[in-house]
């Protein structure tokens, strides 16, 4: 008997010993477990939002492709708006074309108001598909051109207008950028301002963020500003001269634009299908991303106040 007893308590006390240690080992194999679990989970995740990428990108493609869909939407003369920013704030969610006043213009005009990324941008240029001459003279740019009734048409606000828009407040400029592989960049610019015709429109603009380079201010290396900024140039036409090239600048490379010596983006230039060759490098171009030498699909240029609060109600 008191054998048994000596024997079980050994037993005992070699199990005491024996439990921690298996609850230990069972603890690290949930753990790693655990770990896979988590590991498996983040991937899924991972390829869920590649998915949901790709899928919004298509339905961007699409909607491009829309073209010929009219977006003109009739607000009524019961309150003017300064900009797009208002008219989002007041209610309308919808993209698409609305009149405007800005405070010191002295008639309402048509404009695109993007009411996406935020809402409140009110579009000032836009090319789509090559469907308008961007090769035009200085009235025409001062006027303003192009297709204001369709979803993905072309245009040109006018320089006029540009002008009393961002006299108005302090706005950011943001551009939008595709190309032919359905790759997207975008660039931002603060403070956007754009003079009177008598200062031939000279443009202004703070600093760049974004993911497409900064090819406006010619940031991307201080050693070519000299030819590559556009910050603070005047725009220029066939007809009118103000660059800082001893030809005409809106001449050789076929647009309208703050040319300087003479570009390292020409967004108003010829309508080419991506790679292009040309006796100048007069495509559609945003050099710090696809160089002098490929045309961009689609462009669009906008402006947002800074001041802007979207209202989510």
């Amino acid at each position: 008997m008191e054998n048994s007893i000596k024997s079980f308590n050994i037993v005992f006390f070699i199990t005491l010993l024996v439990l921690p240690s298996m609850a230990l080992e069972e603890c690290i194999q949930e753990q790693l477990r655990l770990k896979a679990q988590v590991r498996l989970l983040e991937h899924q995740t991972k390829l869920q939002q590649i998915k949901i990428e790709n899928l919004l990108r298509e339905k961007e493609l699409q909607f491009m492709d829309r073209g010929d869909e009219t977006i003109v939407i009739d607000l009524g003369d019961k309150r003017t708006f300064a900009d797009c920013g208002e008219i989002y704030n007041d209610g309308h969610k919808q993209s698409g074309f609305y009149k405007i006043k800005p405070l010191q213009n002295n008639s309402s005009f048509s404009v695109f108001c993007d009411m996406s990324e935020g809402g409140g941008w009110t579009v000032f240029q836009r090319r789509s598909d090559g469907s308008q001459n961007f090769y035009r003279n200085w009235t025409d740019y001062k006027d303003g051109f192009g297709d204001f009734n369709t979803a993905m048409g072309e245009f040109w606000l006018g320089n006029d207008k540009l002008h009393y828009l961002t006299l108005q407040d302090d706005y950011i400029l943001r551009i939008d950028l595709l190309d032919f592989e359905g790759q997207k960049r975008y660039a931002d610019y603060k403070s956007f301002r754009v003079g009177d015709e008598e200062n031939a429109y000279q443009i202004s603009c703070g600093e760049y963020s974004g993911t497409a380079g900064d090819s406006l201010t010619g940031g991307f290396n201080p050693e070519v500003q000299w030819w590559a900024n556009h910050n603070g140039m005047k725009f220029s036409t066939w007809d009118r001269d103000n660059d800082n090239y001893e030809e005409n600048c809106a001449k050789e490379d076929k647009g309208g634009w703050w040319y300087n010596r003479c570009h390292s983006t020409n967004l108003n230039g010829l309508y080419y299908k991506g790679p292009y060759t040309s006796n100048t490098d007069d495509g559609i171009v945003w050099y710090t991303w696809h160089g002098w030498w490929y045309s961009l699909k689609y462009v669009a240029m906008k402006i947002r106040s800074i001041h802007f609060e979207p209202n989510l109600v």
